[in-house]
């Protein structure tokens, strides 16, 4: 009952309630990033949502689209300037996702949105992790963030799949709020954010 209908009207006021009064906010930040790091404002990327489905994921831009003399885009450390540094930290570049949560493609709470390529890469359990809708945060996010490995990564989204209850999602919520004032797990040791996935070793 919670996951199938309440989950959802949940995930659509608050989307709708933040939107209206976080608008100053999402103008400010708009005006921030073109001013430095130019157009276009927003950065859209197709991801796979619920049962696999492909949606456009939106964020606020926070690299540059710096190349090198051989016209290839520069690695991301080199792209990522202190302003866009600050978005991530502070997560504020994830705020128009509140426009895919109140649209149904997210939920508030819920395994992370990953990119297309890597659907080929996951094992049989793994790949239960679209069994719900996406996520703004989730298990694994407060539970190491891209400071843990992806294993741990898709072990946390497997739990939360298998244990979907409303007394959950408000104790991520809350410990999301506080791993984002502290800023904690914003990078893996080895990426500005996290390394790519390349699949299971076995």
């Amino acid at each position: 009952m919670y996951e199938k209908i309440i989950k959802r009207c949940i995930d659509f006021l608050l989307a709708l309630t933040a939107l209206v009064v976080l608008s100053p906010v999402f103008i400010i930040v708009s005006i921030l990033v073109k001013i430095k790091l130019g157009s276009p404002v927003m950065f859209k990327q197709k991801r796979p949502g619920k049962n696999e489905k492909i949606f456009c994921m939106y964020k606020f831009r926070t690299m540059t689209d710096e190349r090198g003399a051989d016209g290839e885009l520069l690695p991301d450390e080199e792209r990522l300037p202190k302003f866009g540094k600050l978005l991530r930290s502070t997560s504020l570049d994830e705020l128009p996702e509140l426009w895919n949560i109140l649209r149904g493609d997210m939920s508030i709470v819920g395994p992370r949105p990953l990119l297309i390529q890597y659907l080929s890469l996951y094992n049989e359990k793994q790949r239960h992790r679209h069994d719900v809708r996406p996520g703004f945060t989730g298990l694994a996010q407060v539970n190491g963030r891209n400071a843990i490995s992806w294993e741990e990564k898709f072990e946390w989204d497997i739990r939360y799949v298998n244990h979907v209850t409303f007394t959950e999602d408000i104790k991520i919520i809350l410990k999301t709020i506080k791993i984002v004032l502290k800023r904690e797990g914003i990078s893996s040791n080895t990426a500005v954010t996290m390394e790519y996935f390349r699949g299971n070793d076995n």
